[in-house]
């Protein structure tokens, strides 16, 4: 019986881990992520409408905060966002009806469907403002920017993975 509640358990850890955003991040190894206190948002890259924007930089600046950070006008770090979107198309086909090794004509029937939707992703990019130089980027990719209930729910998630991953670990 203990060993089916062990079970059950990493079957729902397993399945509650699995995320629908691809994020990666990249940084620079010479820099000391530690000294850096202070930070000062910068959207004006940011190509949302009013509630979007206000939904994103709102949560950056939640994460922030939450690893220690204050914003400053004098700060050590820019944050600049960015955000973009792209056009998928999937195409899925199911194949059906008689096909056989022997039939030289192999016929049978296919049903092809064709989607497309709009996904969208959000660039982090941390530069340290004494040399203006990039020292973190963290992107985020796989928001449902078609549908605002989607949008709502997924910025978010997408800003809290890609800050989980800051400060780096040496």
């Amino acid at each position: 019986m203990k060993k089916c509640w062990i079970l059950a358990l990493s079957v729902v850890l397993v399945a509650t881990s699995c995320s629908p955003f691809q994020v990666q991040t990249d940084y620079s190894k010479s820099v000391n992520f530690e000294g850096y206190k202070t930070y000062q948002l910068r959207v004006k890259d940011l190509e949302l409408n009013d509630i979007d924007k206000d939904r994103v930089s709102g949560e950056v600046s939640r994460q922030l905060e939450l690893k220690g950070l204050v914003g400053s006008n004098a700060p050590d770090l820019i944050i600049n966002v960015k955000a973009n979107h792209k056009q998928v198309t999937d195409v899925q086909s199911y194949p059906y009806g008689y096909f056989g090794w022997w039939n030289p004509w192999m016929f049978g029937f296919g049903r092809t469907w064709i989607s497309s939707y709009n996904r969208g992703s959000l660039t982090i990019d941390i530069i340290d403002a004494k040399t203006q130089k990039l020292v973190w980027q963290g992107i985020g990719d796989g928001i449902s920017v078609d549908s605002p209930k989607k949008k709502q729910k997924e910025i978010p998630q997408v800003v809290t993975e890609i800050m989980a991953k800051y400060p780096p670990v040496k």
